[in-house]
């Protein structure tokens, strides 16, 4: 016997609408590309996402057509979340810190129609244009008196003009649920990206777990600074749940260093925030240079790799700021696990409860995850192995747009993460590394992310990696490379004696080697292929 229930479908569309007509004066606050900070509440939102919509409408863009995106966390970038997607088309979020070839393939891959672009990104777009097979507009995301005076893209349209005319009153289209609501393409750390492609219902039910109270607790009293980019998995979903939830939303625009951070958090009374660690710690570095302290603050969730210790102590004991750590992946929508306390672990002793936000997290409801062997096994989820992480629930991915990477696709919906990680008994993951980071010593797996962490901590170290190095006898043995913070005067041996007992023995790094910067990717994870190749000649000490 069936339920007798309304089968309504669950779009996108009805997030604004719903945050239009029960939080109509909520505000949107944008550092804007062109400078100045802009401000207008959902319902002005609603009516420009919706003209957006009809603008589109008006350049033959019909359900399933893929539209483009280069730009940075703003109001208009909001906008085009909700009119692409609301009309039933696709909204295709490019990453501007992918290499012009990346940016060309992942365009012509998806066959966007339009694209949409910032006015500072639009030297990628003018660079790449002549390889563009299928788009046919190209629309500048700014207004008339900014618009550029010369463009090597011909008949440039201008956002503004594009929707001024333009009445805001569309009916939104219901269509199924199951309708691709978004395209999300993987960094291409190796080889070409693959593309995600998200449903309105996966959309949907990954808005309204993310937000529960137990994951990243939103309502009306919050006011989100995502700092995570609205192109790096739809900015973990979070400008989905902030309307849902009516909680103000302030975006930091092109600027993301730490001054610029901070003087958002500060004058707009910021209380949670969200982004990678290298962007925290270049803020948290400005702060204690400044002798400045987050004033409303209250927790920031961070993830896209993974958080020392001594971050995670820094924002407490510098800021009373509680980090969530989350884990996921563009495949995942990206929500797996976060920071959740069980009763009476907030009051733990610091160090403790410390430990505890390093881990990885516990799973959210609707994401299952479990570890495999080689050969497909399950494992013990009870901390005492290793394995490759496989997870499946309603927002993760069940196969990459056209056809690609079928590999990681396992029976049963299960899908191969390429991270290796322990299952805890009460169901934290302890992520040990990429399956194609781990370093294989001797028969046994050293974790350069424990190791990375652990170095973090050391006073003077700003940001540190690990690479597996060939050895003659030991298959690989582990570098530490390191970049010193300003004037810090860190040395090997420094490093060495302060891992000493925090580590085991035989993980103890083989070499220390400094350097000025460390190369990060699209996404800001650190790209271990660049070290590698530049450290390909190198040779472990002998002695």
């Amino acid at each position: 016997m069936l339920g007798l229930m309304q089968d309504r479908p669950l779009l996108i569309s009805q997030i604004i609408d719903f945050a239009a007509r029960y939080y109509p004066d909520v505000e949107i606050v944008t550092r804007t590309v062109e400078g100045p900070i802009h401000r207008y509440g959902y319902r002005a939102a609603h009516k420009r996402a919706k003209q957006v919509a009809e603008a589109l409408q008006g350049l033959g863009i019909k359900l399933g057509d893929r539209v483009g995106t280069l730009a940075w966390n703003t109001h208009r970038h909001f906008e085009l979340y909700f009119g692409i997607s609301g009309l039933g088309a696709v909204l295709h979020t490019i990453n501007p810190r992918l290499a012009p070839e990346h940016v060309a393939y992942i365009a012509n891959h998806a066959e966007d129609q339009v694209i949409f672009v910032d006015l500072n990104l639009l030297p990628i777009v003018e660079g790449v244009f002549p390889h563009l097979k299928t788009v046919k507009h190209v629309v500048v995301m700014t207004d008339r008196a900014h618009m550029p005076a010369a463009s090597k893209i011909p008949n440039l349209l201008c956002y503004e003009e594009l929707i001024a005319d333009k009445p805001g009153t569309l009916r939104w289209p219901d269509f199924d649920e199951n309708t691709a609501s978004s395209l999300c393409y993987t960094s291409g750390t190796t080889g070409n990206p693959k593309g995600v492609l998200y449903s309105h219902r996966s959309t949907m039910i990954h808005t309204m777990m993310s937000g529960h109270g137990a994951v990243i607790p939103l309502d009306p009293d919050t006011t989100l600074l995502p700092v995570v980019p609205m192109f790096h998995a739809n900015a973990w979903g979070l400008v989905y749940g902030a309307p849902i939830s009516g909680a103000k939303l302030v975006f930091p625009g092109p600027k993301l260093d730490g001054a610029s951070i901070y003087e958002l958090l500060d004058k707009e009374q910021v209380t949670l925030s969200a982004g990678v660690p290298t962007v925290w710690l270049a803020l948290l570095d400005y702060c204690a240079q400044n002798k400045l302290k987050m004033s409303s603050v209250k927790r920031t969730l961070i993830g896209g790799s993974a958080v020392p210790i001594s971050m995670i102590s820094r924002f407490w004991k510098e800021h009373e700021v509680e980090v969530v750590q989350g884990w996921g992946m563009t495949e995942m929508s990206p929500l797996g696990t976060t920071t959740r306390f069980n009763r009476g672990e907030r009051d733990l002793p610091d160090e403790e409860r410390f430990a505890i936000t390093a881990k990885a997290g516990r799973p959210v409801f609707g994401c299952e995850i479990k570890i495999i062997d080689d050969a497909g096994n399950d494992l013990p989820q009870d901390g005492s192995v290793s394995g490759n992480l496989v997870v499946r629930g309603p927002w993760i991915v069940k196969g990459y747009m056209k056809g690609e990477g079928k590999s990681q696709f396992l029976e049963d919906d299960w899908f191969m993460t390429g991270d290796v990680c322990k299952i805890e008994s009460d169901g934290s993951v302890v992520i040990t590394d990429r399956s194609k980071d781990v370093i294989k010593s001797g028969g046994e797996w050293i974790s350069s992310i424990d190791l990375e962490n652990a170095a973090m901590g050391c006073p003077g170290v700003a940001e540190a990696a690990v690479i597996g190095v060939a050895h003659p006898k030991w298959d690989e043995r582990p570098l530490l490379i390191v970049v010193k913070r300003p004037g810090a005067t860190v040395t090997k041996d420094d490093l060495i004696k302060y891992l000493n007992g925090k580590i085991a023995k035989w993980w103890m790094p083989d070499d220390v080697q400094f350097i000025e910067q460390i190369p990060h990717g699209a996404t800001g994870k650190i790209l271990k292929t660049e070290l590698r190749k530049h450290f390909q000649s190198y040779k472990l000490p002998t002695a």
